[in-house]
């Protein structure tokens, strides 16, 4: 049966004579604004209970979306199980609205920001609203307002995640503008915690940025860790990355590495403090650090601007999946880039039997001087 298209305003007059309409968008898109009158009931409940809801199969019937695919989608589902009397309403609710009719609020305290805000995330089946709140709920340590921090702490706050914990104990300097995009040159001398602050409330005051200007250490670590959910490893040193390896294995975290080189650069996921025996930590990797004159910084051998975009973003991108239980993590693999070549390569990693720290049963005696540690290697 072909299926009636009707403009707002035909759709409007046969409501207003006393035909229902249905809308059958999800209930996160209803908030924003339904046409008056219309009864809420998503697509997928409607499908498959229609005579809960609709008993009559030859009473007329109108069904509106927001551009209105779907609510044509969902008559043709309807007619294929009997249902005589359909239409749907062309362009939807966004045409319902530009033509000036009439639109209502749902019922109840509906907060206008959070799902505007955050639709395209509500959208998203493996997201939606229970997602959504589960980031706002997540606390991420990011440990660096530096090359990887900033854009990864960037799509952390824009992604609604609800706390990040900054920590750094630099200032801005103008050579760092080339790459890290939380700052800007009328901050050049403030901490860089502060200017991140500034940076992400602007771009999501829901985000709440708690800022340490501290440098990590080992007498600090175990407070930054606390109540965290996922660390995110913007370091720039070998002695950092040791001891923040080693802190999440024994507070059970998952540390999301990342480290950029002239062109290059890698990421993984460190989870071994949640599966001992099952996953590497970073000590698995590297047992020893290189030596370093082998492993000089940026400010020693430059760094292409936006390879560490390139690498921070991969680490956001695991940071969310960890909190919302998405995916494949990249757990067990270091995923390399070459930014010349435009090329990622993977090399599987397996846990260390005998790794020191997150060998299964190994118990932990404290955290070492890393300094001197990463001088030997």
């Amino acid at each position: 049966m072909a299926i009636q298209e009707l403009t707002p305003a035909q759709a409007r007059q046969r409501q207003q004579q006393g035909v229902r309409l249905i809308d059958v968008r999800e209930a996160h898109e209803r908030v924003t604004g339904m046409a008056e009158g219309a009864d809420g009931i998503d697509r997928a409940t409607l499908e498959a209970a229609p005579q809960r809801h609709a008993p009559d199969r030859d009473a007329p019937l109108l069904l509106i979306c927001q551009t209105g695919r779907r609510s044509m989608q969902t008559a043709d589902a309807l007619a294929a199980l009997g249902y005589t009397a359909l239409a749907s309403v062309a362009g939807g609710t966004s045409a319902w609205q530009a033509e000036g009719l009439p639109t209502v609020l749902p019922d109840g305290d509906i907060d206008l920001d959070f799902h505007e805000r955050y639709s395209r995330h509500l959208k998203l089946p493996e997201i939606g609203l229970a997602g959504q709140q589960r980031l706002a709920d997540a606390r991420v340590l990011v440990i660096g307002a530096g090359g990887l921090g900033s854009p990864a702490a960037y799509y952390l706050a824009a992604a609604g995640v609800g706390t990040l914990r900054i920590a750094d104990d630099d200032v801005v300097d103008r050579s760092n503008l080339q790459r890290q995009i939380l700052h800007a040159e009328d901050r050049i001398g403030l901490p860089k915690v502060a200017s991140a602050a500034t940076t992400l409330t602007g771009l999501n005051p829901r985000t709440r940025i708690e800022a340490v200007a501290e440098r990590v250490t080992s007498a600090n670590v175990d407070r930054l860790l606390e109540g965290v959910d996922v660390v995110l490893d913007g370091a720039d040193n070998f002695p950092v990355r040791y001891l923040l390896n080693d802190a999440c294995v024994l507070h059970g975290v998952p540390l999301v590495y990342g480290a950029v080189h002239r062109f290059e650069g890698q990421v993984s996921v460190f989870d071994a403090g949640r599966a001992r025996g099952q996953r590497p930590c970073y000590r698995c990797l590297f047992p020893e650090p290189p030596p370093p004159e082998a492993a000089p910084n940026c400010s020693e051998v430059g760094v292409l601007g936006v390879l560490p975009g390139v690498i921070g973003l991969l680490q956001a991108t695991e940071v969310l999946k960890l909190l919302l239980g998405l995916g494949e993590p990249l757990s067990g693999r270091l995923l390399q880039f070459d930014a010349l070549r435009m090329q990622f390569r993977q090399i599987r990693l397996a846990p260390d039997p005998e790794c020191p720290v997150c060998a299964e049963g190994r118990t932990f005696r404290g955290y070492i001087d890393y300094a001197a540690f990463c001088a030997a290697g």
